[in-house]
C-alpha cells in the first residue's frame, strides 16, 4: 500500500514491485605475476580466465549483464556490464587480450586492496561481484573495502591454487622471484615446517576475511575443470541481495 498517495488522493493505491532483471555481474580478475605459475594441467592465470569465461556465460544465460574489472600491478581495465551474447563475447575477448603472458613482466607490486577500492567506487549497488585471485596480494586494507562492497552487493571470492603451493614431496627445489635464486630443501624438518605453516596461512587467511564479511567463497585448483566447479557452486549466481 502506498500510504502517501492514498492519503493525498483519498483513494487506495498499491505499489507493485518487479524483480530486477539484467543484474550486473562484475568479475574482478587478478593478472598479477604470481598467477603465471602452475604444475598441474594449466597455469593459474589460465584457470582464472576460464572461470571468468564460465561465469560470463552463466550470467548471460540467467538474463544478467556481465562486466569485468581486470587488474595487475600498474594497469587496470574496466569492462562495463553488458547483456546478451555480445556482452559475453566482449568479456571473453577482453580476457584474451588482458591475460597475455608477455604483459606479466613487471617489477612493481600492488596490493589487492587497490583494485577493491577502485571496484567499490565504480560498481553499481545490487551487483554480484566475483573476485578471482590467488590472494597473494591481499593486505589488511582489504577488510575495509570488502566490508563496504558487501553493504550493497553480493560478493564472492574465488581462490585459484596450484597443488605445489600447499603440498610438496621431499626433495630439493630451485626457486626464484625473478631476481634472486635459492634452493628449498623439503627433506629438512625446519624447511618443511615453515613451508607448511606458510601454506596453511595462505589457505586460511583469505577465506576467513571473506567469510567475516558474509561473502561467498570457492576454490579453483589448476587441475580442476572451471565449468564443473562453477556448476557445483551455481547457487552463487542465483542469490539476489536481500
Amino acid at each position: 500500500m502506498d500510504w502517501r498517495v492514498t492519503a493525498r488522493t483519498g483513494k487506495a493505491y498499491t505499489k507493485v514491485f518487479q524483480e530486477e532483471r539484467e543484474r550486473p555481474v562484475l568479475v574482478v580478475l587478478d593478472a598479477s605475476p604470481s598467477l603465471y605459475f602452475g604444475t598441474r594441467e594449466r597455469l593459474k592465470s589460465v584457470a582464472a580466465g576460464q572461470m571468468a569465461a564460465a561465469i560470463a556465460w552463466a550470467a548471460i544465460k540467467r538474463g544478467d549483464r556481465i562486466g569485468g574489472f581486470l587488474f595487475a600491478p600498474g594497469r587496470h581495465r574496466e569492462l562495463r556490464p553488458a547483456g546478451g551474447r555480445r556482452g559475453a563475447m566482449r568479456m571473453i575477448q577482453g580476457l584474451v587480450d588482458w591475460m597475455d603472458p608477455g604483459q606479466a613482466e613487471v617489477t612493481t607490486s600492488e596490493p589487492l586492496s587497490a583494485a577493491l577500492e577502485r571496484v567499490r567506487h565504480a560498481v553499481r549497488p545490487g551487483s554480484l561481484v566475483v573476485v578471482i585471485s590467488d590472494f597473494f596480494g591481499m593486505d589488511e586494507a582489504c577488510n575495509r573495502h570488502l566490508s563496504r562492497l558487501r553493504q550493497h552487493n553480493d560478493v564472492i571470492g574465488c581462490q585459484v591454487l596450484d597443488a605445489a603451493e600447499y603440498r610438496l614431496p621431499d626433495g630439493r627445489y630451485p626457486i626464484s622471484d625473478g631476481e634472486n635464486a635459492a634452493v628449498l630443501d623439503m627433506s629438512q624438518k625446519e624447511s618443511r615446517s615453515r613451508y607448511d605453516a606458510m601454506s596453511l596461512k595462505h589457505l586460511e587467511v583469505p577465506r576467513r576475511m571473506f567469510q567475516k564479511h558474509q561473502c561467498g567463497w570457492l576454490v579453483l585448483h589448476t587441475d580442476d575443470d572451471p565449468v564443473d566447479v562453477l556448476g557445483r557452486e551455481l547457487r552463487v549466481l542465483v542469490g539476489r541481495p536481500g
